[in-house]
């Protein structure tokens, strides 16, 4: 399976040109869109944006899972600050914070 970049625009195309799927959607499909990228992979890219835009619940129930593997990248522009490395590992690993 082709891994998936779920993000910016800008951001989407780095990721077209080394192979892999890309969507930008809007807001209101963004959910959706998410749900199939979890269907459709073994690997999400989710920008960081998008992450803190989706259900709480549902993004830390797939981050969980063991499949598909979804990975937070951060914006390529970082106006969207993300949480400290330590914080970011201990809670893929599923460790409390």
């Amino acid at each position: 399976m082709i891994p998936i970049f779920i993000g910016d625009e800008t951001s989407a195309a780095g990721y077209r040109l080394a192979g892999m799927r890309t969507r930008s959607p809007a807001a209101a499909d963004l959910l959706e869109t998410f749900r199939w990228a979890c269907a459709e992979t073994e690997l999400l890219l989710l920008g960081v944006e998008q992450a803190r835009q989706l259900p709480a619940g549902e993004l830390a129930q797939v981050l969980a899972a063991t499949r598909p593997r979804v990975l937070i990248v951060p914006d390529i522009q970082q106006q969207v600050p993300m949480r400290d490395l330590t914080t970011r590992i201990r809670t893929q690993l599923g460790m409390r914070v």
